[in-house]
């Protein structure tokens, strides 16, 4: 068996969750693991930047095709590339799109880690039933703790689940899609990528 691969999922919208997801990482890649965080590897940070800039008013008129392509690229990662999920649940409240990605997790199968260490929740103390009980309620709450629950988790055998056509075709969609970024420039610090650009990736991935 070759290195393990972790597909890490959390908020990014801040400094502050930006360094709780690279720690998180950071911590499983001294342990021996290989990661994939969206927002250092994933199309995220080619179009984030876009936030503030004045392209920002490009977006828009791609935005539609940009999120399918976020979307499916982070779906082949973590169903097909990467090996288990782990979920920082800091925050007031989940972020959402690591709701969606904890889900498809637990759908098809993939050993699943969720993580916190920080003492808000909405409920009482507590966070949605619906989100921890994906791990029936256990959560690791200090990140020296992730790599030997990995180990764990992963030593046990999963059964393959059937996924459906439209998530079949999203994680096809999201193979090419990584393929062609893998044949892009690289940046250091911030990515350059333009809107035209982004428009190319977008096409090319398309094409059967």
């Amino acid at each position: 068996m070759g290195i393990q691969r972790i597909y890490c999922s959390g908020p990014l919208f801040c400094a502050e969750e930006v360094g709780g997801m690279n720690a998180i990482a950071r911590v499983l890649e001294e342990a021996g693991f290989q990661t994939f965080l969206p927002h250092r590897d994933g199309m995220e940070a080619y179009v984030m930047r876009f936030g503030s800039s004045p392209l920002s008013s490009a977006i828009p008129a791609i935005r539609t095709r940009v999120d399918y392509a976020i979307f499916s690229l982070d779906v082949y990662e973590l169903i097909e590339r990467c090996d288990a999920v782990v979920c920082n649940l800091n925050g007031r409240v989940p972020d959402e799109g690591m709701i969606v990605e904890a889900s498809l997790a637990y759908a098809a199968g993939k050993p699943l880690i969720l993580f916190k260490n920080d003492i808000r929740a909405p409920f009482g103390g507590y966070d949605n039933s619906m989100l921890t009980s994906l791990v029936r309620g256990k959560i690791a709450r200090n990140l020296k703790e992730l790599p030997e629950a990995f180990r764990k988790e992963m030593s046990e055998k999963t059964e393959a689940k059937t996924l459906s056509d439209d998530l079949r075709k999203a994680i096809s969609y999201g193979k090419r899609i990584s393929a062609l970024m893998e044949r892009l420039p690289k940046f250091t610090g911030k990515k350059q990528w333009s809107v035209e650009v982004l428009n190319q990736v977008i096409d090319e991935a398309l094409k059967k």
